[in-house]
């Protein structure tokens, strides 16, 4: 009797060991589908004015930005690219549609849960650069650490290998004034990525730099998304980018013309 109740036992949980394992493997793969894209817009619309003076920067957009990749957008001015970038980023709310990052839709948070999204998982570089005036080189990218809640003791290191890995540390103790166009340019994409983030995004991140760096550049970034795993993703009109790049999206009048892979 007591052998019939203990086998019976073993089997029922060897039955739920099986069980347990099959959910494991389903969630990993039907989850590992889901998760593949770091960010995703759906049916994005961006319409900025009303009535006959509204602009329709973005119509009906879907993308899909896959993990671990430096996807491009290209297009002429006025096409569209800083306006996507900037709902992938949740710098903007859309119009119509959803915007997701890592599987959660971001488009309709507050601004608040929007900022801390960013602080925690985002890097962005823009055409503006955004340095402090009065802080140096250093310090500024200092200061993106510390909004990332990066570790104390972590900054120094952080600090000195994103300024030499864009070619900035003897630069480290200027300030913005006192460096040229391209070396803010540079300042701005050690602050970036000095934080290691999940996602970054980069508006033009060449567009101040010659030639030479602008094709140093784009091999840190590459360099970024094999090694770090990165995801990045930037708007861009230079060869040298486009030529490093997994995903080229070209955008006309608000919209996706296509999708092409030319690391492939």
């Amino acid at each position: 009797m007591f052998i019939l109740i203990y086998s019976s036992f073993i089997k029922k949980w060897l039955m739920f060991r099986v069980l347990l394992l099959i959910l494991i493997l389903f969630r990993h793969v039907f989850g590992g589908v889901i998760l593949a894209f770091i960010s995703e817009a759906r049916a994005v619309e961006r319409v900025f004015g009303r009535g006959a003076t509204a602009v329709r920067a973005l119509q009906g957009v879907a993308i899909q930005v896959e993990k671990g990749r430096l996807l491009v957008l290209k297009g002429r001015s006025g096409s569209g690219k800083t306006t996507l970038l900037n709902l992938l980023g949740g710098l903007d709310r859309p119009t119509a549609g959803s915007v997701y990052f890592q599987g959660k839709e971001i488009g309709q948070l507050s601004d608040r849960e929007r900022t801390r999204i960013r602080q925690k998982n985002m890097g962005f570089i823009f055409q503006s650069f955004g340095l402090f005036p009065l802080m140096s080189a250093a310090e500024n990218v200092e200061f993106g650490l510390r909004l990332s809640g990066v570790p104390v003791m972590e900054w120094k290191d952080r600090v000195r290998d994103s300024l030499d890995l864009v070619g900035l540390s003897k630069r480290a103790h200027h300030r913005p004034f006192e460096m040229s166009g391209g070396e803010q340019q540079r300042c701005a994409i050690a602050r970036a990525v000095a934080g290691k983030p999940l996602l970054l995004l980069a508006d033009e991140p060449t567009a101040e730099l010659d030639s030479k760096m602008g094709m140093h550049i784009s091999h840190v970034f590459r360099r970024l998304v094999e090694e770090e795993g990165m995801s990045i993703i930037m708007t861009t009109h230079d060869p040298s980018v486009l030529e490093v790049a997994d995903d080229v999206c070209e955008l006309e009048d608000g919209f996706i013309l296509g999708k092409v892979h030319p690391q492939t």
